[in-house]
């Protein structure tokens, strides 16, 4: 097999083949083409070329999530490396796998004036699991048996219990298209045994007298689709004692859950302190809501279990009590296995009635409003959407309108929650539409959020299964509708960043065919034409009024809210 004739290049590609590794994601360069040539080469592995390297990045994380495996990408040295450190640190947040690979100068260049040079090394050290620094050259056999067990430990972390970027580093000396035939094999592999974890005994002794006596809350954050975990979270919620309440990116659906926890408490009178619980259980990554992290930290449950291995000790909600390093799935099965005298709250009953409330008033509400404003199209999106596809959510004010309406059944929902930034979302669908190209993929997004992240679209493949509705409300809308700036005088020009363009052209520009409205009337008209997977229109563009916008919010607040 033909090959890079640098014999660390040829190590790495060894050893992700030998590990898994198959898809990579590469944007062009010339100190990366030895490992260009050398995956090239290799059939083992699927590449794909997105020049941009923050687009690269979240185009990457997409495959990730979809696939459920981790996914590689490589660069050229110099400032190409630092544009993948956004979607690096969504990926550590996420705790999606994914393997970076970033091709570097020799250390002894490094600080000497040479071209496209900056310090590589450990680069990514606060948003990064592992990461591995190799030099080109002469390789002793030890030299050789410390690669291999250095990239061996990054790939194993890769699939471990807590996922997570992983960072190797290669410095490349001149020249660097000389190519051999392979003929030595360095893959070696450190194999890893993870031991299931249960609950003591003792624990779960404590774990029966709390239920027995207490009002247990539920709070689930962002998760991948999990049969087993709703069935074991439906059966434990059961008891009239404990509320579950998800999000839209929880993934969980049942008629026992509340999925709306902004309309929700937005119902809660002056009789909060009734609505607060005892224990605390909460489960997955970054929870959308700022109203339930408001509420909790008011609240101070008297024990909150936190639940998986991911950032075990991370305190959101201040009354952190026990971390217990155990899958969530494996967790609540284990629950419900115990033996307790249930008790007799309704706290159940207390918190779905404001609930069905709240949902019963919507369509009223709704049906007041006299503009095309930002809710009212998350309102009829809603009931267009065909069930069995993927929704991507762009974040800011998207991402919060859509958790104020029920989650659509068999319907998945993807956002970069991990750290909730605006950039590379529309990159991360267009991945995630590549790399699952059997379902259809929905993608909602705000005008910044798509022209700050344009060059998703210079992609000779993009995907036909993914279609995108942008709200275009001319700037930054979730400064409308938050305290704060809303208020501020400096809001339209520094914060929101109102800008006066469509969006469309770009769209059209790289090929894409799209469409505009700006009435309601029209977009109930378009809307459901668009959303078939045969139309061949893959953009449609709403614009919105940006005056009425945060009006209709509130009174949509007021209107849903339980007297």
């Amino acid at each position: 097999m033909l090959s890079s004739d640098k014999l660390m290049v040829q190590l790495v590609v060894d050893q992700c083949e030998i590990h898994g590794i198959r898809k990579i994601v590469f944007s062009p360069g010339s100190r990366n083409a030895p490992l260009a040539i050398s995956f090239d080469e290799n059939p083992a592995f699927e590449t794909h070329i997105i020049h941009d390297e923050r687009s690269a990045a979240f185009f990457a994380l997409g495959m990730a999530q979809e696939l459920g495996e981790p996914v590689a990408l490589c660069c050229t040295s110099g400032t190409a490396s630092l544009n993948y450190y956004p979607a690096i640190a969504e990926a550590f947040y996420r705790s999606v796998p994914l393997l970076v690979i970033t091709a570097d100068r020799p250390e002894s260049w490094i600080n000497q004036g040479d071209g496209q040079t900056i310090v590589q090394k450990d680069v990514y050290k606060s948003h990064i699991r592992y990461a591995v620094n190799l030099t080109d050259g002469k390789q002793t056999e030890t030299d050789i048996w410390f690669a291999q067990r250095e990239t061996a430990i990054a790939l194993n972390i890769l699939n471990s219990s807590w996922k997570g970027p992983v960072h190797i580093n290669i410095g490349l000396n001149e020249p660097l298209y000389e190519t051999v035939e392979k003929t030595n094999f360095y893959g070696r592999k450190l194999n890893t045994n993870q031991l299931s974890t249960c609950l003591s005994s003792s624990f779960k002794s404590e774990i029966a007298s709390n239920l027995e006596s207490s009002k247990i809350l539920v709070l689930c954050g962002q998760l991948p689709k999990n049969r087993a975990l709703e069935i074991a979270l439906e059966k434990f919620s059961n008891n009239s004692n404990v509320v579950v309440l998800v999000e839209n990116t929880s993934n969980l659906q049942s008629d026992k859950f509340i999925n709306c926890i902004d309309r929700t408490l937005n119902g809660i009178g002056e009789n909060e302190s009734e609505f607060y619980p005892d224990v605390l259980i909460t489960i997955g990554g970054a929870v959308v809501s700022k109203k339930i992290k408001a509420f909790l930290r008011k609240a101070k449950p008297k024990q909150h279990w936190k639940i998986g291995f991911d950032f075990p000790f991370m305190d959101t909600y201040q009354c952190l009590t026990d971390s217990i390093e155990i899958a969530d799935e494996q967790f609540f099965s284990e629950l419900n296995e115990i033996d307790f005298q249930r008790n007799k709250l309704n706290y159940f009953g207390k918190w779905k009635s404001i609930d069905l409330l709240a949902k019963d008033r919507i369509e009223g509400c709704i049906a007041t409003f006299e503009k095309l404003t930002d809710i009212s199209v998350f309102y009829h999106l809603f009931d267009w959407l065909p069930e069995h596809s993927i929704l991507h959510i762009a974040n800011s004010s998207v991402v919060r309108y859509t958790q104020l309406f029920d989650i659509i059944k068999n319907v998945r929902y993807e956002s970069n929650r991990g750290t909730s930034g605006i950039d590379g979302s529309t990159s991360t669908a267009v991945g995630a539409a590549i790399a699952n190209p059997n379902q259809m993929h929905y993608f909602v997004t705000g005008d910044i959020s798509f022209l700050y992240d344009s060059n998703a679209f210079w992609n000779s493949k993009f995907p036909k299964n993914l279609k995108i509705i942008v709200i275009n409300n001319f700037g930054g809308g979730i400064f409308r509708i938050i305290s704060g700036p809303a208020e501020s005088k400096q809001r339209e020009k520094y914060f929101e960043a109102s800008q006066h363009q469509s969006t469309s052209p770009i769209a059209t520009a790289f090929g894409i065919e799209s469409l505009t409205v700006k009435t309601t009337l029209d977009f109930l008209n378009l809307l459901p034409e668009f959303l078939k997977p045969e139309n061949e229109i893959q953009l449609l563009e709403v614009f919105t009024d940006t005056e009425q916008n945060p009006k209709d919010l509130t009174h949509f607040f007021n209107y849903i809210k339980t007297k």
